[in-house]
């Protein structure tokens, strides 16, 4: 077969070997990719190939920025970020009607800027936030609902391992997207607190307001969110000031976290030695998942399938904007049953060409589909969102947090819908440091 027929059965063959033999991700592209590179050249090519490949991924300095960012995360998640973040966070909206899942759409905010994982945030939040829920009464299809939908903000809100991955995949400035995914990551939180105000006004009982806190209760809980505060604006504002470059600033945002934690007495050795522990599993699966990338983005190259698909797609005579509908459509779907960072490295090779044929900007583009890739966390038939807070919320059944998420999904639309018609959303911040 010519190469490019080879290009779409292996693409076909990579998507049938992850959904129905579980295979995971990484290992599918990277056998994958190495045969079909093998078939299109040869297996002499295709060894020197790999060894490169293996070469050039695990010596390439900009990847030390993954480990270290998530190295800060599970420091913040040991130290117990997340419960001070959300005791502030309650003292300020805890008596309003909905406050305490408007509460926990906040701490998921805060957490997020300082983690970058939607797993993460989504079990770390439904242990703190889903007891206290259910005190106050609260209805199952609100309280899981707002854990799971907020835990996605772990994608969007810098700083995010997925936006890191784009960056790398397409040669893109981490810095950048890390400022690109500000404004929409704030503009996705306010909507969720929208969200949670229409519902408790259709549905009081499902959000009944919390005890009064005086001016003074509110004012103590300001230093539970200082680190946080800290932490989010020394990485963001070095980036932003061209202090740091994003490896610096996940070392210094690393560095601090740990800092703070020793020096408030909440880091003891074993909890940094699981903080550790996690950050090698989790770096680990991710470098593996990128070779496999890699090694399947070298097969596709060699044949052409992107090129040939983007110069086709570019000289259909339909509008680009309905292109790049479909292109969500195909994230969206794909999100459903696929890990989102996963789902983006395998079709970035695909579609970037396509949308930079186009003449569309790549940092929005890269914005836009993480976006909407973060969206698969909270849709059946395998939102991992919905899966985490399930098992944490006892005796609540699977489709009272398939019903709570499914108002948010709206406020998803809403957001994507404005990052298309009002591309400036993402590009503004940028703007200012290009």
């Amino acid at each position: 077969m010519d190469p490019i027929t080879a290009g779409m059965v292996g693409t076909a063959v990579l998507l049938l070997a992850i959904f129905f033999l579980r295979i995971p991700v990484g290992f599918a592209m990277g056998i994958i990719g190495f045969v079909g590179f093998a078939y299109v050249l040869n297996w002499q090519a295709a060894t020197g190939m790999l060894g490169t490949e293996l070469w050039d991924v695990f010596s390439n300095y900009g990847l030390t920025v993954i480990p270290l960012f998530i190295l800060m995360g599970q420091i913040c998640f040991y130290s117990g970020v997340n419960e001070r973040l959300y005791r502030s966070a309650y003292a300020w909206m805890g008596e309003v009607r909905g406050g305490l899942a408007m509460t926990t759409i906040l701490a998921c905010a805060g957490f997020s800027a300082i983690c970058g994982s939607n797993s993460a945030t989504a079990a770390t939040m439904s242990t703190v936030a889903l007891p206290e829920m259910k005190k106050f009464k609260y209805s199952p299809v609100l309280s899981t609902g707002s854990v799971a939908a907020g835990a996605t903000l772990g994608v969007v809100i810098p700083p995010s391992v997925v936006l890191i991955i784009i960056g790398l995949q397409t040669s893109q400035s981490i810095a950048q997207l890390f400022l690109g995914g500000m404004v929409p990551g704030i503009l996705l939180t306010l909507l969720f607190m929208a969200t949670i105000w229409y519902l408790c006004r259709r549905h009081p009982a499902w959000g009944p307001a919390g005890p009064k806190t005086t001016l003074a209760d509110k004012l103590r809980s300001l230093p539970g969110s200082i680190e946080m505060v800290v932490i989010f604006l020394m990485v963001m504002g070095g980036l932003f000031l061209g202090l740091f470059t994003p490896t610096e600033a996940g070392a210094a945002g690393a560095g601090m976290a740990l800092i703070l934690a020793t020096a408030t007495g909440r880091m003891s050795l074993d909890k940094f030695r699981m903080a550790v522990n996690d950050t090698l599993k989790i770096s680990c699966m991710i470098m593996v998942i990128i070779l496999g990338a890699v090694i399947f983005g070298r097969f596709l190259t060699i044949t052409r399938m992107p090129f040939e698909a983007a110069a086709w797609v570019a000289g259909l005579p339909i509008p680009p904007m309905v292109i790049i509908l479909v292109i969500c459509l195909i994230y969206v779907v794909g999100g459903m049953v696929m890990d989102a960072l996963a789902l983006l490295l395998v079709t970035i090779p695909i579609f970037f060409p396509v949308v930079t044929a186009m003449g569309y900007d790549p940092l929005w583009f890269g914005v836009l589909i993480t976006v909407v890739t973060s969206l698969g966390a909270i849709t059946p038939p395998v939102g991992v969102n919905m899966f985490i807070v399930a098992s944490m919320a006892k005796n609540v059944p699977m489709t009272d947090v398939f019903k709570g998420v499914s108002y948010f999904i709206v406020a998803y639309c809403v957001c994507i819908a404005l990052i298309m018609a009002f591309p400036q959303l993402v590009t503004f911040a940028p703007g200012l440091i290009r």
